[in-house]
């Protein structure tokens, strides 16, 4: 990427940041020239401040990684309003930098640089997620967490959406996959010592379908010295066996895929692991595993070859001199179907959460999760979830 290129990615965000800090802490209430105007604030760690030093960068050579995923992320957002349909309407697009020095996420609230927008989208973890949530719950702001997959322990906070689903989602995914699949199998749930989160998801889930547990889940103990010889000692293959691997950390589930490998050369076994599997280049070499699928979930499928993948490839790779990434991709899509809803809907966001037709490479599923003591909504939470299959080097959808 060349040196007038990168700095041009660079201002836009920064101009943003500053001019529209500034503008939003007026008071528009009597200017009626805005009273239609939709306002879109996305808010994301770029870390400019970091970059630059007195419009100046501090490295000509190439933009730190810790920047770049929410560069993408920005990048595919402001793609996606050069294709959305206005219908007449006036809309502005804020960006803003949650880490910057001068003017930090608090510094945005203090100041009212969110106080008039009609949404938030946070490309942001903890703690600007919690931060953001709270603004929106006090302001009454919808607010989409577009890639952090935690409620962060928030309650009775209805205006947020939670787009990249939690674990607790994935395993509700997992076990209703089980149940129209896998049934009548033999199921073990294999965990770490002291790692019981996902066991006591499965079994909160599984109590949760009936007065009695739906499903037979046995559970396994064990470390990261594993083999084929040890798991078969522990399972019976006298019937289909299904695996689920309820780590997130990559050198057991590594270490679990190679002991199921051998034992699936003459035992019938499915292996499922967890959302983060996808990213264990491992499991993706074609010598270690044939013709043996691994099974995990995403929320997250772009196999819609449509006008939306072309027009982003199109314009990215104009752009950029490459194509876009996963993040490039979350990007476009969370900006284009939500401010289609609020062009679309006058506004109304939280009644046209599922809307098939604005979705551009997959289809959402928003519920509301409720606090299980006041029955209240803790949050929305996207549930349509996808069981992805990794075959012979290869991802492909499963289920």
């Amino acid at each position: 990427m060349n040196l007038h290129r990168l700095m041009k990615i660079f201002f836009l965000p920064l101009y943003c940041t500053l001019f529209f800090c500034t503008a939003f802490g007026q008071d528009h209430a009597n200017d009626i020239s805005t009273a239609s105007t939709i306002r879109v604030a996305v808010v994301a760690p770029l870390y400019i401040d970091s970059i630059f030093t007195k419009g100046q960068l501090k490295n000509f050579r190439s933009i730190p990684k810790i920047t770049m995923p929410s560069l993408d992320f920005v990048q595919g957002a402001e793609i996606a309003l050069d294709t959305i349909d206005l219908k007449g309407k006036k809309v502005e697009a804020h960006i803003f930098d949650s880490r910057s020095y001068d003017r930090p996420l608090s510094w945005l609230i203090k100041n009212g640089a969110l106080q008039q927008m009609d949404l938030i989208i946070g490309a942001v973890k903890e703690p600007e997620y919690s931060v953001l949530a709270d603004f929106a719950k006090q302001k009454k702001i919808p607010f989409v967490s577009a890639i952090y997959p935690n409620d962060g322990g928030i309650k009775d906070n209805p205006y947020t959406i939670i787009l990249n689903s939690t674990l607790k989602a994935h395993c509700e995914s997992i076990f209703s996959y089980l149940v129209q699949k896998h049934g009548t199998d033999n199921i073990y749930l294999v965990k770490k010592k002291n790692d019981n989160r996902i066991d006591n998801y499965f079994r909160e889930i599984n109590v949760a379908a009936g007065k009695t547990p739906l499903l037979k889940i046995k559970t396994i103990m064990l470390d990261s010295s594993i083999s084929s010889y040890g798991l078969g000692a522990l399972v019976d293959t006298t019937k289909p066996v299904v695996i689920i691997g309820a780590s997130l950390d990559e050198t057991f589930s590594i270490k679990l895929a190679e002991a199921c490998y051998p034992l699936s050369k003459t035992n019938s076994i499915t292996l499922i692991g967890m959302p983060n599997w996808d990213s264990f280049k491992d499991l993706y070499k074609k010598k270690s595993f044939p013709d043996f699928a691994i099974r995990y979930t995403t929320p997250h499928i772009y196999a819609k070859k449509n006008s939306f993948d072309d027009f982003l490839k199109a314009n990215y790779f104009k752009l950029y001199r490459t194509d876009p990434n996963d993040m490039a991709s979350k990007g476009f899509e969370t900006m284009y179907y939500f401010l289609n809803i609020l062009i679309s809907y006058n506004k109304d966001v939280f009644a046209h959460l599922n809307e098939d037709s604005l979705a551009c490479f997959h289809d959402f599923n928003f519920r509301p999760v409720l606090n299980t003591n006041n029955k209240e909504i803790d949050y929305y939470e996207n549930k349509h979830l996808y069981i992805m299959k990794i075959m012979n080097g290869d991802s492909s959808w499963d289920w």
